[in-house]
């Protein structure tokens, strides 16, 4: 029993003693370490970051970004409202412009010898009705085009036939100096038929009327009794003089994709009037107008004169201006509401 006892007393003892080595061993541990941590130099580390939520940290980026980027979603609408609006300001000049040239229109012709051609005020008689009366010479034509036409719902290319009218000294009611007359609009064959003319016209007509007269010379006895008596008075006929109601206006401005003229192969793409003027052989500051259809021939339909509707017609008319605000507010609108739309907070799915 007594030994019993002891051993229990003994097994206890040294419980008791490995327990107090277990304690001490984290002691002396931490201990070893704060002595060498002492001794060797070992850099202060920076205090570790809060530990935050990825989807808030993400929310936070996209909340100092959508400060300035939101704006952007906003300019292809500012853009396409002020295209609208200054399509109505445009809408406006061109109803002033229409509303000017009908006024010109409506005036009584001046007559043409009134005006020079080194006025001040040459400018300011555009679109405004004259009367001209001389002879057209129609082997100095300038043909200008091809310009489409729709007759009878068919569209054909065709041109604008510019030709000079030149005065008749003789007449005291012909123009004092030429005028160059856009006369309409003839069709392609029109213009080839006379370009073959003036090709064949080219060539010198001395040589001609040299063997000509040496012929009637040397035959003039053959036919003698044949030829009426043909006094001064029968070599002098009546010209009638042409007489033209047109338009007084300038030379057009072409676009960047309408070739440059070229005068020596015949080639009249838009309407210059200096450099029409001077291929005819008449001063550049040489007036230019267009004929309106006051009195059209049946018999000889070409060439068709412009209308009043044709001189006074613009490119782009009030209408269109019109069709193009309503686009242009249209779509404003909608890129504006995809832009709000978009900055909408998004609906989290349950």
């Amino acid at each position: 029993m007594n030994s019993f006892s002891k051993s229990l007393i003994k097994s206890i003892t040294s419980a008791n003693a490995l327990a107090s080595s277990l304690k001490w061993i984290p002691q002396q541990q931490l201990l070893l370490s704060s002595t060498y941590s002492s001794a060797v130099a070992v850099p202060e580390l920076p205090p570790p970051l809060p530990s935050q939520p990825t989807s808030s940290y993400k929310a936070q980026q996209e909340k100092q970004r959508g400060g300035w980027t939101r704006f952007l979603l906003f300019v292809p609408g500012a853009i396409t409202f002020g295209l609208g609006t200054w399509q109505i300001f445009r809408r406006q000049e061109k109803v002033k412009m229409l509303d000017y040239k009908q006024s010109r229109l409506e005036m009584e012709p001046l007559n043409c010898n009134h005006i020079t051609p080194s006025g001040e005020n040459l400018d300011s008689l555009e679109f405004r009705r004259v009367i001209c009366k001389g002879v057209f010479d129609e082997t100095k034509s300038i043909y200008v085009g091809p310009r489409s036409r729709s007759i009878s719902g068919v569209t054909e290319n065709g041109y604008y036939v510019i030709t000079p009218l030149m005065p008749l000294p003789t007449s005291p009611e012909s123009l004092q100096m030429p005028v160059l007359v856009n006369r309409g609009w003839v069709p392609r064959s029109w213009r080839d038929n006379s370009l073959k003319v003036q090709h064949e016209n080219v060539q010198p007509k001395s040589t001609e009327s040299k063997s000509t007269a040496t012929q009637d010379t040397s035959s003039w006895w053959k036919f003698w009794l044949k030829k009426p008596n043909i006094t001064e008075k029968d070599h002098d006929p009546q010209i009638v003089l042409d007489e033209v109601v047109g338009v007084i206006r300038g030379s057009e401005k072409p676009s960047i994709f309408v070739p440059a003229n070229d005068p020596a192969s015949f080639q009249w793409f838009y309407v210059d009037v200096a450099e029409i003027a001077r291929s005819c052989g008449l001063p550049e500051n040489t007036i230019y107008i267009e004929a309106v259809n006051e009195k059209v021939n049946p018999s000889n339909p070409y060439p068709i004169p412009k209308d009043n509707n044709a001189l006074i017609r613009s490119s782009v008319m009030p209408q269109d201006h019109l069709n193009y605000t309503f686009t242009w507010y249209s779509l404003s609108a909608a890129v504006t509401f995809m832009a709000f739309k978009r900055l909408q907070p998004k609906k989290k799915m349950r």
